[in-house]
């Protein structure tokens, strides 16, 4: 047999290997067509996993309240410090953080919800992996253990997310170690479909950016909060003129819009502002955008999803909040693309909660993502 012809054989037989694979991301794409965010439970909550926080922030009752309002999927946050604070057991792992995380896992599993498991770092730790290969091979570690851990659950609906917005702003760089982590995976959970990002924030911009890998059982996912004058309008953190804004309509309106420009004090902010005004954010807007990641993943040849979007409800109006969130709801659905909301019960909330007590449901948010019956 020459060397040609071996080499022939062997693209021959890999390649319907490749394309079950894919066949197979896009069909599990479809397993997190409704999904919700679990954030600051087992990960942004520096400081505080304390038993009585991952007993309490949410709990068994918040799971079937999450399948049976009609999301099918759970996007779980992870912190790797506390996973990985001692004591430990013989993986390595904290032994009382891991077994509230197999419980939370096995009971979404158990209430038909697919898991996107999400290392989800606070800033210190991804400085480590952005500055320098130590960082990245401890990263790459911790997979090979945590995939490992969880590759003897179901495949179809056990998801391995590489990090959520890396902040690694070289692309070359994070595709190196994106693609390398996505190996360690592979490596240990054969089966499981993988989650990749664009660096950075995993933004639409990032997004584009990114090659896909060469494994082809992965989805690729994009965050979505387009325009950040609405849907952060009142936030903390960020840009600091944000949290002089108050109200901001969408789609924004002339007469609305002279007034709230007084909201902010310095000439360049709300020069900022003002062109969220003038850029016409409305409906079509936001499907054109949405349609340039549908046009990416259908040009590459893979499944996009997009498993965050959502806006901050403390200081904005509750109907406007709905449009922007019904619009590109249904941007993402025209494109075919699955979606996860942020959050459960947090600061972009579909539910209000306190710790240990019942949650009740923002109906108005249930109907906007087309949930309600």
């Amino acid at each position: 047999m020459t060397l040609r012809f071996r080499c022939l054989l062997v693209l021959l037989l890999a390649f319907p290997a490749a394309a079950q694979d894919r066949a197979t991301a896009f069909a599990r794409a479809q397993h997190l067509r409704h999904g919700i965010n679990a954030s600051m439970w087992f990960a942004q909550s520096a400081n505080r996993y304390t038993p009585d926080h991952l007993r309490t922030y949410m709990d068994d009752a918040d799971i079937a309240l999450i399948a049976r309002t009609g999301f099918d999927s759970v996007r779980l946050s992870i912190d790797p410090t506390p996973l990985e604070s001692w004591p430990h057991n013989a993986q390595g792992f904290n032994a009382d953080f891991l077994a509230r995380l197999d419980h939370a896992v096995d009971t979404m599993l158990a209430n038909g919800l697919a898991v996107q498991i999400d290392i989800h770092p606070e800033d210190a730790y991804k400085q480590q992996i952005k500055s320098g290969n130590d960082g990245v091979n401890h990263f790459a570690d911790l997979w090979r253990r945590l995939a490992a851990h969880y590759a003897n659950r179901d495949p179809e609906r056990i998801f391995f997310e590489v990090m959520n917005e890396p902040e690694v702003n070289d692309p070359y760089r994070w595709a190196g170690i994106q693609a390398h982590v996505a190996a360690i995976i592979r490596s240990v959970a054969p089966n499981n479909t993988i989650i990749a990002t664009g660096p950075n924030y995993g933004s639409l911009e990032d997004l584009l950016t990114l090659e896909p890998l060469a494994d082809p059982n992965v989805l690729y996912t994009v965050h979505f909060y387009e325009p950040y004058a609405f849907t952060h309008q009142g936030a903390g953190w960020g840009t600091n003129w944000w949290s002089y804004t108050h109200n901001i309509p969408y789609p924004p309106t002339d007469a609305s819009m002279q007034e709230l420009l007084k909201e902010v004090p310095d000439a360049e902010p709300r020069y900022e502002l003002e062109q969220y005004w003038l850029n016409h954010w409305d409906a079509r807007r936001l499907r054109l955008m949405i349609d340039v990641a549908a046009a990416w993943g259908k040009a590459k040849g893979v499944p996009v999803i997009c498993n965050e979007f959502g806006a901050f409800r403390e200081h904005s109006d509750p109907a406007a909040r709905m449009r922007w969130i019904h619009d590109v709801r249904t941007a993402l659905e025209a494109d075919n693309i699955s979606w996860t909301m942020w959050d459960y019960r947090g600061e972009f909330g579909v539910v209000y909660k306190k710790d240990g007590e019942p949650a009740r449901l923002d109906s108005a948010v249930v109907e906007a993502l087309g949930l309600a019956k």
